[in-house]
């Protein structure tokens, strides 16, 4: 079986991973596949800085606004979705090149997961009413009385984490724990990653954070968070979803909402940018 290349280009916001995806697709007859948890729904491209149309005509790309913001993705969904499409590129005779920065997303593509349940739609919906209900003090209580080794594992303030532990054990009966025991199903071993880690100097990636906000802000960023607003309240997207966590989108949501000028908004949009920037260097310098 011969060896088949996928190039995984990984890197921090605003590090200019979508230029190097693109350089290595126009070099290699490449097909770029997202690998953004943001840039995957259906809603604030230009907030989640998901590739322009000229992009997307000079360069096939792949799970870009592939969901309703509505919709939960784990590395292990993204993971069923992600691989098929590998599969039909190489089967074209093209390069596969996973470009974005969710490390757990590229980490579960390339080490494998254990084997999860499926969830039923009217448990997640149970488990996460039980939470609004209820508050993270007795959710995380009753998770502690129930499964107390992933309770243990996590803190009150990790609100996913503690309902997808409920969720599964509602499901199954089971700990996520006894779950994750199970062997790793991994990658067919003929796939051979090629990992291009995109670190910039901390200052020059400053700098980007805060001048690609700018250009979101120029080209209708405040605009499309108007439109989820609207969205949001009609009841059409539900409150908290993962799309609301996008960098910028509370900020701009307050300074719609009245309750900050639009300079702090921006200001404060951009701190928080540079920071998750941060994070997520120190993250890729580690794990990947």
């Amino acid at each position: 079986m011969s060896t088949k290349t996928i190039h995984i280009v990984a890197g921090p916001t605003a590090s200019g991973k979508s230029a190097k995806a693109m350089e290595i697709a126009r070099a290699e007859d490449g097909v770029v596949i997202n690998c953004d948890s943001m840039q995957l729904y259906d809603g604030l491209p230009i907030l989640s800085a998901q590739p322009s149309a000229q992009d997307k005509i000079d360069v096939p790309h792949k799970l870009y606004a592939a969901l309703h913001p509505n919709d939960v993705c784990s590395a292990g969904n993204w993971r069923e979705m992600v691989e098929p499409i590998i599969e039909e590129v190489l089967a074209n005779d093209q390069t596969p090149i996973i470009c974005g920065g969710t490390g757990l997303y590229i980490k579960a593509l390339i080490d494998g997961l254990s084997p999860m349940p499926d969830i039923p739609e009217e448990v997640r919906a149970k488990v996460v009413a039980e939470y609004e209900d209820i508050g993270a003090e007795e959710f995380y209580a009753k998770l502690t009385s129930l499964d107390p080794e992933m309770a243990e594992r996590f803190h009150v303030n990790h609100k996913a984490r503690i309902i997808r532990a409920m969720e599964v054990f509602e499901a199954t009966g089971k700990s996520l724990a006894r779950w994750q025991e199970l062997e790793r199903v991994g990658p067919p071993e003929n796939w051979n990653f090629k990992i291009h880690k995109i670190l910039p100097e901390r200052e020059t990636l400053y700098e980007r954070c805060n001048a690609r906000f700018e250009w979101m802000m120029n080209n209708g960023a405040r605009e499309e968070t108007q439109e989820i607003e609207a969205r949001l309240q009609a009841g059409a997207v539900n409150e908290g979803v993962p799309l609301c966590k996008a960098l910028g989108f509370k900020q701009l949501r307050a300074h719609l909402a009245g309750e900050m000028e639009l300079n702090e908004a921006i200001e404060q949009a951009q701190g928080i940018t540079r920071r998750y920037a941060k994070r997520q260097v120190t993250w890729f310098r580690n794990q990947l």
